[in-house]
């Protein structure tokens, strides 16, 4: 059995929260299926991916557990998650907008033990035979309220029908639909809730309101992002066109920014979320696709620069700061004929824009480096690491995040060195190939 305390020392953590270690004993001490319910940033994941691997089969090379989650930047978070914790399982992330012969191609060579998918690329995995429904004995549903909206409804019936042999449940949110639908096929339930019933957010964000006197709110988002120099901030807007707009004019304004909606394709929606979690962009301008699932450390402050629709958008954006026992600020920027909804229960604090006469938007600490080799060229993260610093003339602390793809890498470096690694690197070999080094704009 995998040691609990080994995959702690791995992760570098202490001790796990109450809700961890409620949900761990609900799962190792019973055979109930489990509803765990607890805020966002809480730790949700490590709460069933520890117990779920002390209770799996490390030696059986099939697919033990599916995770079933509503997006694919949660199924690729979640599986890295995962191959952190280093048990020796294995796992993949499978979703749309790439081949599902690609995806297979890769099951064949990992032999996932579990899988984190989207539901419908999930159920084409199974029509095609490219693993086994029936020696699947765990399903877990992440962010089940998502999963089970309307949208989904259809290809959940589909695919828990087909995982006819599953015996265990597990089941978490941050928040709480009307019911759960018959087809889940609970059985006798163990209830996990930490959902705080006098609060909507945490202790440890404080939340503004910021009085814009124009209907075009950009010039006073400018003023606000100004104010705040340089701290990592997530601008939520409700639609594209609005996105595409704010973030286009904050970057001709100077300011480092990474723009992220539904209307992107898979691959620039995967570089977008890595320059704003490695530190080459300081802002984000999203629609609420990134309130949900997006586990990025360290976002200091979120501005509701459109209203959030309704209180379980409002909880999910917020959610998004003072992850863990860190503390955050939200914004609510206002147009005279605006008012704070009323399913917001909280009374947010008039903030007072400084004057930002002279200032200017802080740049990015960090850039991202594309290398042209990847893991197909059995490249490792310590063979990037060697490369930077030995041909590169990097020390190691100039060296942030590395993302290994399959026929590429990413690599944060400190900005202020990016032009002399790209100089040192020009024409050089990496294990002995040629490649390609670039900075990604």
């Amino acid at each position: 059995m995998v040691q609990e305390s080994s995959i702690l020392q791995h992760l570098g953590i202490s001790q796990l929260n109450e809700m961890q270690q409620q949900s761990i004993h609900a799962v190792l001490h019973s055979n109930r299926d489990v509803l765990i319910l607890s805020p966002t940033g809480s730790g949700k994941t490590l709460a069933y991916l520890l117990p779920l691997v002390q209770r799996m089969e490390p030696t059986e090379e099939e697919v033990q557990a599916v995770v079933v989650v509503p997006g694919r930047e949660l199924a690729l978070q979640s599986s890295e998650v995962m191959k952190s914790m280093r048990t020796g399982m294995c796992s993949m992330a499978v979703y749309g907008g790439r081949p599902t012969m690609d995806e297979h191609r890769e099951m064949r060579k990992t032999m996932p033990q579990i899988i984190f998918g989207t539901p419908g690329r999930i159920n084409d995995h199974i029509d095609k035979e490219n693993f086994q429904p029936n020696k699947v004995k765990w399903l877990i549903i992440d962010e089940f309220d998502k999963c089970l909206e309307m949208g989904f409804q259809k290809e959940m019936t589909h695919l828990v029908e087909r995982l006819s042999s599953v015996e265990r449940r597990i089941l978490l949110s941050a928040t709480m639909c009307e019911q759960i639908p018959l087809f889940v096929n609970m059985g006798r339930t163990e209830v996990v809730d930490f959902r705080v019933e006098d609060e909507q957010i945490a202790d440890r964000i404080r939340v503004f309101s910021v009085m814009s006197p124009q209907k075009d709110k950009l010039q006073t988002l400018e003023h606000l992002l100004l104010s705040l120099k340089g701290e990592s901030t997530v601008v939520f807007l409700n639609h594209r066109e609005s996105v595409e707009r704010v973030g286009s004019c904050l970057q001709e304004r100077g300011f480092a920014v990474s723009i992220f909606h539904g209307g992107l394709e898979q691959k620039t929606r995967e570089s977008v979320l890595y320059q704003f979690s490695n530190g080459s962009s300081n802002v984000l301008v999203c629609t609420d696709l990134a309130s949900r699932g997006l586990d990025i450390p360290d976002i200091q402050n979120i501005i509701h620069y459109h209203l959030p629709e309704t209180a379980q958008n409002y909880v999910h954006r917020v959610g998004r700061t003072a992850r863990w026992d860190k503390e955050g600020r939200a914004f609510f920027l206002l147009s005279q004929e605006e008012k704070i909804p009323d399913f917001v229960e909280v009374v947010p604090q008039p903030y007072e824009l400084p004057d930002t006469t002279g200032l200017r938007p802080q740049p990015a600490r960090m850039v991202t480096l594309y290398i042209g080799k990847g893991k197909k060229d059995k490249l490792s993260k310590g063979d990037v690491v060697g490369f930077m610093c030995k041909k590169g003339g990097l020390n190691s602390q100039h060296i942030g995040r590395i993302s290994l793809e399959e026929r590429f890498t990413y690599v944060a470096v400190a900005s202020e060195m990016a032009p002399e690694v790209l100089k040192n690197l020009r024409g050089e070999k990496i294990k002995g190939l040629k490649t390609l080094v670039e900075l990604v704009r």
